[in-house]
């Protein structure tokens, strides 16, 4: 016997590093199809950190609904599964409103774990990830060395300046007395009753460190460091979470008196084209994505961009079995 056909909803994503222009083509796609826009950006994430993140302002946003942004404070904790979860109640609210849902953004993790999910794991240890981020800020690369004994695979995986990636690995090695893959080959929670169309989008490698070089000066010269202060009057502490971040962590410093504009500037962009470059190799490993040449704010790379979602979003149609 066959069930009535049914359609099985689909949802977009556009990746790909920062400064490629995501967020325009987002919104060129949701003008066209309907949509609404998720946030997968890990620090877009928090209220009032603005000018460093590059959030597209409520003005500039067409009317478009826009999720995961400014969801929480900056002294919240807000890890992969809470995105995971929060976006996945999401996707269903925009699927029952007959809209397409389209994320942007380039946290690759958050990604990898809306849709394949995350493996169960230990509990946060928020006193061992005190007492490691501790040791790691009086000898840098320490732990890194220790997952290196831990977890030699887990090591190769993950960068040594990697910090909060770091200390996750390790907690798990601690925890679950085992390496971090067998923790994570017992299963994942993958996302289910979705057609996903992954896009990323792959500028050149030269005009996209111009372009972030640009985009950083402008940031200084559009007030970030007034923004960390107005952030921090408001009541919260330097040791938030979204001060890691680049361009916020060289403001932070100018503000304690312990860096220059010059100096901010010049590490922010050296960190900035690191970040690009391992956003770049992560999403070239990222399964089923369809690459774009170019960047989204390109006419030309939004319409070939647009024949694709077009064909997609009008894909097959799904015939149930019982």
């Amino acid at each position: 016997m066959v069930k009535q056909l049914q359609s099985i909803p689909p949802f977009v994503a556009v990746v790909g590093p920062t400064g490629s222009g995501k967020s325009h083509l987002a919104l060129v796609l949701a003008e066209r199809f309907g949509g609404e826009i998720i946030n997968c950006d890990s620090v877009q994430i928090f209220r009032h950190f603005d000018i460093g993140t590059a959030k597209t302002p409520p003005s500039e946003r067409r009317d478009i609904p826009h999720h995961l942004i400014d969801a929480r404070n900056p002294d919240q904790v807000f890890t992969a599964g809470d995105y995971s979860r929060a976006a996945r109640q999401i996707l269903q609210e925009i699927t029952s409103r007959d809209r397409l849902p389209i994320l942007a953004g380039g946290t690759g993790f958050y990604l990898r774990a809306l849709v394949e999910g995350l493996a169960p794991g230990p509990e946060r240890d928020q006193s061992m990830r005190d007492r490691l981020a501790g040791r790691e800020e009086s000898r840098p690369g320490l732990l890194h060395r220790l997952l290196r004994r831990l977890d030699p695979q887990a090591a190769s995986r993950i960068h040594a300046n990697d910090l909060p990636k770091n200390i996750r690995a390790i907690e798990i090695c601690y925890s679950a007395r085992k390496p971090v893959q067998e923790v994570y080959s017992q299963g994942r929670d993958a996302l289910e009753g979705y057609r996903v169309l992954k896009i990323g989008l792959f500028p050149d490698r030269e005009k996209l460190y111009t372009r972030l070089e640009d985009r950083l000066e402008k940031m200084f010269a559009d007030g970030i460091v007034g923004e960390v202060e107005s952030i921090l009057k408001r009541g919260f502490s330097e040791t938030c979470k979204p001060f890691e971040a680049i361009g916020y962590k060289q403001a932070l410093q100018i503000v304690k008196g312990e860096s220059n504009y010059r100096d901010a500037l010049f590490y922010a962009r050296r960190d900035t084209r690191r970040y690009a470059k391992r956003q770049l190799t992560w999403f070239r490993q990222e399964p089923g994505l369809e690459f774009f040449s170019g960047f989204g704010d390109d006419p030309a790379v939004a319409f070939r961009v647009c024949e694709r979602v077009e064909d997609f979003v009008e894909g097959p149609r799904q015939v149930d079995n019982v």
